[in-house]
């Protein structure tokens, strides 16, 4: 009788994935400033993580609803216990791992001081700043006559400060909120001294100077401790039939702010009188996460921790390569006529993009521009191209995902600047989030007009595309193209499902195109043909993908998996999944690119796509999945694929223990984003 398939909860595993970021912050062979900044993606993630996945098991939970079904077997109320738990003892190792970092960072003479080690020569200069920068800043209130707790920011960082007064000798408590502010440098940097750098948190910048931001209070002792709250930040889109989608989704992201608390941080040292006063003003019980942390909160701001100069504490800086054959100067669409190219950023400069979309522009002969965006970088050459385009008189439309989670606001902003400038602009398709990314724009040559493209696994996004890694396919495959015009009637006439003979479009076509192509290699593995399945994901948490991937291990196809986040399918398991390898790798860069290849009886079938293996991509999104043709480039994805694969330095194995242990062989050390970098340093060195 067939084993019961098992699953690892998406949540937890998620956990898991946010505990190997923490392990590259312990890792010390990573850079010091970097393992900071490690230290400050780990937090991130966990804020993220509460607003948005907590959120939705704690809703499930308020509904009265056991989740077993949706959550894999454990109910609501026993998964919630269960992060805590995890979360608590994740930040404790952060805190450990921090402090040994500062350590570290004192013995390259790098300083970070408390309040009471700043020295007479320094308390000047911090007087100075506190005064002229950030005193003029600062909200504070007083706490103790309001009936009501103002609603505390979300993800913003409060000093809770507990003040003695001693009124004719009458002891009495306040009890005082400080917002740490934003718009201020959260590392201020002090003059040097004795050949050392000094840097003091803002935090600690303003406990030093409590005593003249409370001078006018005659008081016996005072003290600060740091609090955060994270809320809800699902979007409520119903409402008020009046208003437009974008008017809805301001008030929505407005009222983001106002979301329920989801989790409520706290300096372990604080007085439990001021927890306690504080937890009862704001209504948190028992039931929402109560996490005690460390002196500071709001470590994600670590991610931009200052350079300080010191290139050796920092990752050496790689400069991003020309495409081979394919050259910045002269048109990008002349050479994409006669052959596709494909583009691996960050090996490769995301400037082949912008070019591309410049040219556009700028060509007479481009007629229409077509293109998805989900998200724009706070400065987008890509936005300033498409506004070009149109005033030199191009038909432009751009599907804009508005939802784009916490880039909402930008993603507004350049909507309603492109619409402003006369792009026309479609606004996703009801139901659905739009994520494929792709562009198809129409030339005319002669009497004809042909179709360039191109279509790729990331944002078109010029700061993301420094640190994650992703393919992008420039093609002129008249085939291809004409079914990404499709993708674009449908966002235009949602009711009509076309029909496509390349692409893989989510949300009609993937799941079940997916599960023909597994079915193909169990066939071949049982007709004694060619088989296997690799593929690289970000997350793999869909339980009927998994269920399929099962099925094909024990028909004894081989299945090699690469899954930077989430990975609910546990490999390696006798009966069940012993032809699957699973690992994860975390370096330098994110790991962001999906890829599949299906052995397919020696006729290797392989596909660049903007869509995980999750219930989302599968089922609720527009996705698009690219079938590449050109040997030369399916080529280069294997080669890039067994690079990933046979990394030993980054890599680590997933397993039915979940202790994200580090891949070990026998072989010379490979580090795989390195390994890359050369891969393609040969590339353009060789003659071929």
């Amino acid at each position: 009788m067939r084993e019961k398939n098992q699953y690892i909860n998406r949540e937890l595993s998620w956990l898991q994935f946010n505990a190997r970021v923490l392990q590259e912050a312990a890792d010390e062979s990573v850079p010091l400033i970097e393992r900071l900044r490690f230290i400050g993606i780990f937090s991130n993630n966990l804020d993220e993580f509460f607003k948005v996945r907590y959120a939705t098991v704690k809703r499930i939970e308020q509904a009265g609803k056991g989740g077993k079904k949706v959550l894999g077997g454990v109910t609501a109320s026993d998964l919630l216990k269960e992060i805590t738990q995890i979360v608590i003892e994740q930040q404790s190792t952060s805190l450990e791992i921090l402090d040994q970092i500062r350590g570290e960072l004192e013995k390259h003479k790098i300083c970070m001081i408390k309040e009471d080690e700043v020295t007479e020569q320094q308390a000047q200069f911090v007087q100075d700043y506190f005064l002229q920068k950030v005193s003029p800043a600062l909200v504070t209130i007083i706490l103790n006559d309001l009936e009501e707790l103002p609603r505390l920011k979300d993800s913003a960082a409060y000093l809770a400060v507990r003040m003695i007064l001693d009124e004719d000798g009458k002891k009495e408590k306040k009890y005082i909120l400080i917002e740490i502010p934003r718009g201020i440098d959260r590392f201020v940097e002090i003059p040097s001294e004795d050949g050392k750098k000094y840097i003091i948190l803002l935090d600690d910048l303003i406990r030093f100077n409590l005593k003249s931001l409370f001078s006018i209070f005659n008081y016996e002792s005072i003290s600060a401790h740091m609090i955060k709250i994270t809320r809800d930040a699902e979007l409520d889109m119903a409402g008020d039939l009046t208003k437009s989608y974008i008017d809805k989704l301001l008030s929505s992201i407005k009222d983001r702010i106002e979301g329920e608390p989801v989790r409520f941080v706290y300096d372990k040292n604080i007085g439990e009188d001021t927890l306690g006063f504080l937890l009862s003003k704001m209504g948190i019980d028992d039931s929402d996460s109560l996490i005690p942390g460390g002196r500071y909160h709001n470590r994600r701001d670590y991610m931009k921790f200052p350079s300080l100069g010191a290139s050796d504490l920092l990752y050496k800086k790689y400069a991003a390569l020309p495409i081979k054959g394919l050259t910045l100067q002269g048109s990008l669409l002349e050479k994409i006529a006669h052959k596709d190219f494909l583009q691996y950023t960050p090996y490769h400069t995301f400037s082949y993009t912008v070019k591309f979309l410049r040219e556009a522009a700028l060509d007479p002969k481009v007629k229409a521009i077509s293109i998805t965006i989900y998200r724009l970088a706070e400065i987008s050459h890509i936005a300033s191209s498409l506004i070009n385009a149109v005033k030199n008189g191009k038909q432009v439309t751009v599907s804009i995902e508005l939802r784009a989670r916490f880039d909402e606001a930008n993603n507004i902003r350049y909507a309603e600047q492109m619409q402003r400038e006369g792009v026309k602009l479609i606004f996703g398709v009801p139901g659905l989030k739009v994520h494929c990314k792709a562009c198809v724009i129409e030339r005319l040559e002669g009497k004809k007009v042909k179709r360039y493209g191109f279509i790729s696994t990331g944002n078109f996004n010029e700061a993301t595309a420094k640190v994650y890694t992703d393919y992008t396919l420039f093609t002129a495959d008249q085939s291809i193209l004409k079914d990404i015009s499709k993708v674009f009637n449908f966002f235009e006439i949602n009711y009509k499902v076309n029909k496509y003979k390349h692409l893989i479009v989510s949300p009609h076509y993937s799941r079940t195109t997916f599960e023909r192509l597994i079915d193909k290699e169990i066939s071949n593995a049982k007709l004694g043909k060619p088989s296997g399945i690799k593929i690289k994901l970000n997350s793999l948490s869909d339980y009927k993908m998994i269920d399929k991937l099962y099925e094909a291990s024990r028909a004894g196809v081989k299945i090699k998996l690469i899954v930077r986040g989430i990975c609910s399918l546990i490999p390696g398991v006798e009966g069940m999944s012993e032809n699957i390898e699973a690992i994860s790798i975390i370096d330098k860069y994110l790991e962001h690119p999906r890829l599949y290849i299906f052995e397919n009886g020696g006729e290797p079938k392989t596909y660049i796509s903007s869509a995980d293996w999750m219930t989302r991509n599968l089922d609720n999104r527009v996705e698009i999945s690219c079938p590449i043709y050109q040997k030369d480039i399916q080529q280069e994805l294997l080669d890039t694929f067994n690079i990933c694969w046979s990394d030993n330095v980054k890599a680590r194995d997933f397993s039915a223990i979940e202790e994200n242990a580090y891949k070990t062989d026998d072989q010379a050390k490979v580090r795989s984003q390195f390994a890359t970098y050369d891969y393609y340093l040969e590339k353009l060195a060789s003659k071929e």
